[in-house]
């Protein structure tokens, strides 16, 4: 679990007495092993391997989600079973310059809640972009002025990493512990 970013979110959530259990997909187990950046798994693998984790759990309908990639495979799990809510950081609406291609179209199959924390110049969606899109109610974007894929602002804006992944924290946790208590699964 080499993500400073989900090792700092992990544990702000946890300090707001959220229990958060984290895991890598295999991909990024063979990469941590072998030293050498590797591709993602197909989704199918990334899925089944959500859902073995997910199976080892006590715990009945969870607030699930991720970092980027992470926070894809919770929205489309929980398009495919029950779950309270799902976070995602960073969700990345389209690839890197192919902002044509939206990746937003599982959104209508499921009804529960989600929180997506976004920068607003994420380049796999930012806000002008993502305004654009016919997003549905159960979808709540929290906007972080500046950032970045990691919601990290220039230093011309002012603001900070840690301002913006404090809040960031905050907002997770409090949109956690209003609908499912101390029942997070983050992914790396």
């Amino acid at each position: 679990m080499d993500s400073d970013f989900m090792n700092v979110v992990a544990r702000g959530i946890a300090d707001h007495g959220v229990r958060v259990v984290r895991f890598e997909f295999l991909y990024m187990q063979r990469q941590r092993a072998s030293g050498r950046r590797q591709p993602p798994d197909r989704q199918p693998k990334l899925l089944d391997h959500f859902r073995e984790v997910l199976s080892q759990l006590d715990v009945e309908n969870p607030v699930i989600g991720g970092k980027s990639m992470g926070g894809r495979m919770a929205t489309l799990l929980a398009a495919q079973q029950p779950v309270a809510a799902t976070v995602v950081l960073g969700y990345p609406f389209h690839a890197l310059g192919k902002p044509e291609k939206v990746r937003t179209d599982h959104f209508v199959e499921f009804d529960s809640p989600v929180l997506i924390c976004q920068g607003e110049r994420d380049a796999m969606g930012n806000r002008q972009e993502v305004a654009r899109y016919r997003l549905p109610e159960n979808v709540q974007i929290e906007w972080f002025e500046d950032g970045d894929h990691d919601l990290k602002p220039r230093k011309s804006s002012g603001l900070t990493h840690e301002q913006h992944l404090t809040r960031a924290i905050g907002l997770v946790s409090d949109f956690i512990l209003s609908r499912s208590r101390n029942q997070l699964i983050g992914v790396s």
